[in-house]
């Protein structure tokens, strides 16, 4: 499955939209990872246990996405769009959507 953040696909003719497709993630920062990160910012550095929780999210959600343009009979996704958003209470849990639209393209 193509996907491209590019409203089209250069040199493949879109021949049918099918509609928007999603898919979500939803991460938990549990307390090791909140201590550990507390610590790295006050010293500096990267958060590894952060960073590697964000690509988990993304993963899943894009899986999420081609699994459902994949079942519509899609074999693009075209105008997609990566959000990421705290929810909880105190921000304690991060959502990762992708969004975009599922189309046919000629000569794939």
């Amino acid at each position: 499955m193509l996907i491209t953040t590019t409203p089209n696909i250069e040199g493949k003719p879109i021949t049918k939209y099918i509609g928007l497709v999603n898919g979500e993630a939803i991460i938990g920062a549990n307390f090791v990872k909140d201590f550990l990160a507390g610590i790295r910012d006050v010293v500096g550095g990267r958060s590894g246990a952060y960073e590697q929780g964000l690509r988990e999210a993304k993963s899943i959600a894009i899986k999420e996405m081609i699994d459902q343009a994949t079942r519509l009979g899609a074999n693009a996704i075209i105008g997609v769009d990566l959000d990421y958003q705290t929810i909880g209470g105190n921000g304690s849990m991060l959502m990762v959507s992708a969004n975009g639209t599922a189309v046919i393209a000629g000569d794939m």
